[in-house]
């Protein structure tokens, strides 16, 4: 009896050779996902030997896509989204309109038309949520405020990037390519709009209330599998279903079902068990990315590659560097966001793949995305590890760094209304997220005065609206904290879980106001042994911490049990 083991064999190659070639680079210093990459193109159709089924590959790398779109949507609640809309939904706009510019002009000059270099240009508009995902993971900034910013930009970037897909196949025809050039562009929008609104309102509307309601009803049978089973059906079928009901794409109907389960007290247990199947598809979507790259491309074309690159790398980084400067946030945010949006994804082989298949974009075209791509992916960590030199030789040049957050800043500065009681003793709250607000929140019931350092501006004008004392700016750069009168509070208290900036806000604190107190936030034991010894202040470690609470409780719930 003859059996087809295709899909068999091609996830044994992927897997194994991603194994091989994933050690072989951490061996070498060098990301593991470069190694996948590697690993597709050794066992891709165009390098000699074995050649594993490309279809099916792209495949298992949508369902791997769809995985780890679920899991973004697990860290990112509607309330990030909304949090960041300020300066992700502008950020993400112009960024697209800039780099899409960039491409064709690019290809203006190799002699391509206006469809081409449309196509060509949005591919290499659009980064790489599952790149930036696994960057921020490891970097521990995914929970960060830069971190949400960059999300969330990405994230905008996915809704363009559906209504071009969308819109696309309207616009073959006047563009030159296969197409009805007499199709309503209108009807095309307008269509799109109502079936992304529908499928939004949905979500939020049912979805909230359904998926987190199934879910405990599976928990409640106490099997572990049958709970795993319905964590990872519901996300593909919501994904799947997106698509097909709504005509949206899979990731973003995965996204958008992560983030109603989010909602639900469920979500850290759906997000540990869904982990090691999300690991292993997104090898296999690495590895499909390398499958379709052809090698040849960078010795024939090396001119058109180092464009491309130049690009991805130069061009759109710089773009979002400015235009994040331009929205008057931190220098530190905007070299966050630059490092995170210079690599391109999931997104550009599918606008690729639809480009060529309308006629609108050559094959050549395809393989120097690919190679754009694959450089960018490779390079993309070691751009997040320059993020850290490069705030560190900026920082000391405070005058620099002012001067390039285009100084003064209405927000950097607290008004003059403030009352001089409120900025005597007070306590300097750094961070305004769910930590800091609840803090906040007991300050004001113990009728303390505090003044509120944060990033987000958003957050600031609300808070000056409501005559609560907050300047916008990142608390390691000195002026921020001279700002809220570092030198004449009674603490400092870092809410924020971002640690990579505490030691300079305790240093900068402690040499304004030697007698203040700190307070420290943070989730790692060994770091709070690090920031114990050297900042000499008060840490707390969320674990342990919410640990020691309960206990109490247990303890007090036993004493007035005895009691009675």
């Amino acid at each position: 009896m003859q059996h087809d083991i295709s899909l068999i064999t091609t996830i044994a190659a992927a897997l194994g050779f991603g194994l091989l070639f994933g050690m072989l680079a951490v061996r070498l210093r060098l990301p593991a996902l470069v190694g996948y990459l590697a690993a597709g193109v050794i066992i891709g159709p165009a390098t000699p030997g074995f050649v594993a089924d490309v279809h099916l590959a792209s495949q298992l790398a949508e369902i791997g896509v769809m995985l780890l779109m679920f899991g973004v949507g697990l860290h990112f609640s509607l309330d990030d989204l909304l949090e960041v809309k300020g300066i992700a939904l502008p950020g993400a706009v112009l960024q697209i309109a800039v780099a899409t510019l960039l491409g064709i002009g690019l290809t203006h000059l190799w002699g391509w038309d206006l469809g081409a270099g449309l196509v060509f240009g949005l591919a290499l508009s659009v980064a790489s949520t599952v790149v930036l995902l696994r960057a921020l993971e490891d970097q521990g900034q995914l929970d960060s405020f830069n971190g949400r910013i960059a999300v969330g930009w990405l994230v905008v970037e996915d809704l363009v990037t559906v209504l071009v897909l969308v819109l696309l196949p309207a616009l073959a025809g006047p563009l030159g390519g296969k197409g009805d050039s007499g199709a309503s562009l209108w009807l095309s929008l307008g269509t799109t709009l109502l079936q992304v609104g529908a499928f939004i309102a949905f979500m939020l509307l049912v979805g909230r209330k359904l998926f987190p309601w199934f879910l405990w009803r599976v928990a409640r049978t106490g099997s572990r599998e049958l709970f795993t089973l319905a964590v990872i059906a519901a996300a593909v079928g919501i994904a799947y279903g997106s698509s097909h009901l709504f005509g949206v794409s899979f990731a973003l109907g995965a996204f958008f079902a992560g983030m109603v389960l989010r909602e639900s007290e469920l979500s850290h247990r759906a997000a540990e068990e869904t982990l090691p199947l999300r690991d292993a598809f997104s090898v296999l979507f690495f590895v499909s990315v390398g499958m379709l790259f052809d090698p040849r491309v960078l010795v024939e074309r090396p001119l058109e590659v180092l464009g491309v690159v130049a690009i991805i790398l130069v061009g759109k980084s710089l773009a979002a560097f400015v235009l994040v400067l331009a929205l008057r946030y931190p220098l530190n945010t905007a070299i966050t966001v630059s490092a995170s949006l210079a690599q391109i994804g999931e997104f550009s082989f599918i606008l690729a793949a639809l480009g060529i298949s309308l006629g609108l974009l050559p094959q050549m075209g395809q393989n120097l995305i690919l190679a754009g791509a694959i450089i960018s992916i490779a390079v993309n960590p070691l751009m997040f590890k320059l993020v850290g030199p490069l705030q560190n030789w900026l920082r000391p040049d405070a005058e620099r760094a002012r001067r390039m957050e285009r100084s003064p800043d209405p927000l950097a500065e607290l008004p003059t209304t403030v009352a001089h009681e409120r900025l005597t003793g007070q306590v300097v709250l750094v961070g305004y997220g769910r930590v800091g607000k609840r803090i906040a929140q007991e300050l004001d019931r113990q009728g303390v005065h505090y003044v509120v350092a944060e990033q987000n501006r958003d957050i600031v004008e609300d808070l000056r609206r409501r005559d609560q004392p907050a300047v916008a700016g990142n608390a390691a750069d000195a002026a921020v904290l001279i700002q809220a009168h570092i030198a004449r509070a009674a603490m400092l208290v870092i809410a924020t879980p971002d640690t990579f900036h505490v030691r300079a806000m305790v240093d900068t604190a402690k040499a304004l106001n030697p007698a203040i107190r700190c307070v420290v936030r943070t989730h790692n034991e060994e770091e709070a042994r690090l920031l114990r010894e050297e900042t000499g202040g008060t840490v707390l470690v969320g674990e342990h911490e919410l640990a020691r609470s309960m206990t109490h409780h247990v303890l007090d719930g036993l004493a007035l049990a005895q009691a009675h």
